[in-house]
């Protein structure tokens, strides 16, 4: 994507494309890819650009809350900020930390129970969770 049209994307999202979002935004949006806060903290600084880690933190929970990126928790401990914001679900890999999309249409997930009173099914995030070798 061009600077002008991650400029687009941040305000057809209601995002002021301010320069610290903007060096964030190249960083995520630059293909589809699954980085931690510190990964992308880390490309900020290798970039040469000066932002506090509670700009990056504070900037990424605002392109989750406008949809621009998706959260994956991988375990209780770890998060990750998702560039491809279309439903799809993910392969995680224990030993390496390497998250890999798995389309929506693999899996076939059925809900065997009625939804509590009163609400709706929003969405269904699927992560598998894999190891390196064989299960014997």
């Amino acid at each position: 994507m061009t600077r002008e049209e991650i400029a687009e994307r941040l305000t057809h999202c209601d995002v002021l494309p301010t320069p610290q979002r903007m060096i964030l935004a190249e960083i995520v949006f630059a293909k589809p890819q699954h980085l931690s806060a510190d990964q992308i903290l880390a490309a900020v600084r290798a970039a040469g650009a000066r932002v506090s880690k509670a700009t990056v933190y504070n900037t990424l929970n605002l392109f989750c809350e406008r949809g621009l990126l998706r959260t994956v928790d991988v375990d209780p401990t770890r998060q990750f900020y998702d560039s491809t914001s279309e439903p799809h679900h993910h392969f995680f890999n224990v030993d390496t930390g390497e998250l890999k999309d798995i389309p929506l249409d693999c899996v076939d997930l059925k809900v065997a129970t009625e939804l509590p009173a009163g609400t709706y099914q929003e969405g269904v995030d699927v992560v598998v969770r894999v190891r390196e070798g064989s299960s014997d």
